[in-house]
């Protein structure tokens, strides 16, 4: 079998695989909505495509999902250069550095994982200087874990004011990671509680992204816009190869 027969059966076969993922995926966010009442088209899918090539992002695409997550610039900035053609909206979900924030801004449209004011400022003022509008979610820690990021809960209505006032971006809500180890259901329902603060005072900010592909019943049941999820959708991660 020639080369160019080969690499066009293995991506029949993978947009096969990845077209059942979405289903079985789209069938439990279905269910999850449906459980509490909630309509379908309140909870937007992101697809984590970290360690994905640009292909599997293609095939995403042709199957109708839009939002895409990275949470690596260093694979993310030339997968969305390379897929610039693709009519995609691009969410950085990892914990971001500001070293980082010149490079994520230049692709990122929202940014999930805000969770202090020189990360707010650095990218209002690349926002700006690259004439963008950035989407900031601000990421909440309901854990004592400082390495998986976020602002304690108590700073987090603060710092949506910040964001509100920044110029070159929106605030669009709230974003979190269940606890290792805690029920995530009792996790969430405390980020429902901040996501309904946040929101009295921004009415805008909506946005509540929670939930990946072990808890995003869980997510969906306490409000959840976005769910973000890459191994359900998508199998078993495998080392990223630029």
């Amino acid at each position: 079998m020639c080369a160019e027969c080969r690499t066009g059966e293995e991506t029949h076969v993978r947009r096969d695989e990845i077209a059942a993922g979405l289903a079985e995926v789209d069938a439990r966010i279905a269910a999850a909505c449906r459980a509490v009442g909630r309509d379908r088209g309140e909870v937007t899918l992101i697809a984590v495509t970290k360690t994905r090539p640009a292909e599997d992002v293609r095939i995403l695409a042709e199957l109708g999902v839009r939002d895409i997550g990275e949470n690596r610039d260093q694979e993310a900035a030339p997968k969305a250069a390379e897929l610039a053609d693709l009519p995609l909206t691009w969410h950085f979900v990892g914990q971001l550095q500001t070293n980082k924030v010149r490079s994520v801004v230049g692709y990122a449209d929202v940014v999930h994982s805000v969770d202090r004011l020189r990360l707010v400022e650095a990218i209002s003022r690349e926002a700006v200087r690259q004439g963008r509008r950035v989407g900031c979610l601000l990421q909440v820690a309901l854990d004592d874990d400082p390495a998986r990021g976020g602002a304690r809960p108590a700073d987090v209505l603060e710092l949506a004011d910040e964001v509100a006032l920044a110029e070159g971006v929106w605030l669009g809500g709230v974003m979190a990671v269940a606890p290792l180890g805690e029920e995530p259901a009792k996790a969430f329902a405390r980020l429902r509680d901040i996501a309904t603060r946040v929101q009295e005072q921004h009415p805008r900010a909506t946005m509540v992204s929670a939930g990946m592909s072990e808890d995003l019943v869980e997510a969906i049941a306490y409000g959840a816009t976005h769910v973000r999820v890459g191994t359900a959708l998508l199998g078993r991660r495998k080392p990223f190869v630029r």
